[in-house]
């Protein structure tokens, strides 16, 4: 039955980030906040285990989606060559703040980062791409791609929550600021994973099945059905309109962030 819930989140997933870009964790770390509650397991470590295997998945993730992105010329291989340095450094700097920090506190603080940007999308949604804005110079990309790297370990994403509006904001359209945040979020995975996994085990909490905070069973499960249905969410994502895409991102967003905002404030009373 456990086998069966994480092939589940891996389907949802998987569409998910073909679909938007975003890796999967916004649906994967709430998912797995709640499984794992079910399972018992130590609530200081749930939050971080859900987030460390969050980003074991989008590795595979990354792969299925980058390269039905690849296929349709989607990917602006030049700017991820830019932002990817800064990425895993980033994302392997955050891995070791998120360990430090209690799971409430990384509760409240994807829920309220994913509402902040929810909305910036969904009512930016209907403005169109200015063709005079471009994107910075390199340096610039890459420091802003450590920002990224950071903020998305400690959330547990591929990125494509802060990629996707940067690019945006940069005057690159809607579909191929997805496909090259979904190729971002191969680096931030990778770096990622391995910084909760080196920090994880160091906890002095029993976690089954686990190395560090990256559970195994959920990361093979999840894999295995994302890395099929992540292809799908992008074919999806190249028929819809810009601004529908942004609405239905900031959509996902902003459900995830209303979610985590209540389990984290919950904890007090």
């Amino acid at each position: 039955m456990e086998l069966i819930i994480y092939l589940l989140i891996g389907a949802m997933a998987g569409f998910a980030a073909g679909l938007f870009g975003v890796g999967g964790g916004l649906i994967i770390v709430p998912i797995l906040y709640i499984v794992f509650t079910q399972l018992n397991y130590d609530a200081l470590v749930i939050m971080h285990l859900a987030v460390g295997t969050s980003l074991a998945t989008i590795i595979v993730t990354s792969i299925s989606s980058v390269t039905a992105h690849h296929k349709r010329g989607a990917v602006l291989w030049d700017v991820f060559r830019n932002l990817a340095p800064g990425l895993a450094l980033g994302s392997f700097l955050g891995a070791g703040i998120a360990d430090y920090m209690s799971g409430q506190g990384l509760q409240l603080l994807i829920g309220f980062f994913a509402i902040w940007v929810a909305y910036g999308m969904f009512f930016g949604a209907s403005q169109p791409v200015d063709p005079n804005q471009h994107l910075p110079k390199k340096g610039m990309q890459m420091l802003a791609g450590g920002g990224i790297g950071i903020a998305s370990a400690i959330f547990g994403i591929g990125g494509g929550s802060l990629t996707v509006p940067y690019l945006s904001r940069h005057g690159v359209v809607i579909q191929k600021a997805v496909a090259t945040s979904a190729a971002g979020g191969l680096p931030i995975a990778i770096a990622g994973a391995l910084g909760f996994m080196w920090f994880g085990s160091n906890t002095e909490t029993e976690i089954p099945h686990s190395i560090g905070y990256v559970h195994i069973y959920a990361f093979i499960g999840i894999s295995i059905m994302s890395f099929i249905t992540a292809k799908l969410g992008a074919k999806v994502a190249h028929k819809l309109s810009p601004a529908m895409l942004k609405r239905c991102f900031a959509c996902l967003l902003a459900t995830v962030g209303s979610y985590f905002i209540y389990q984290g404030f919950s904890t007090f009373f």
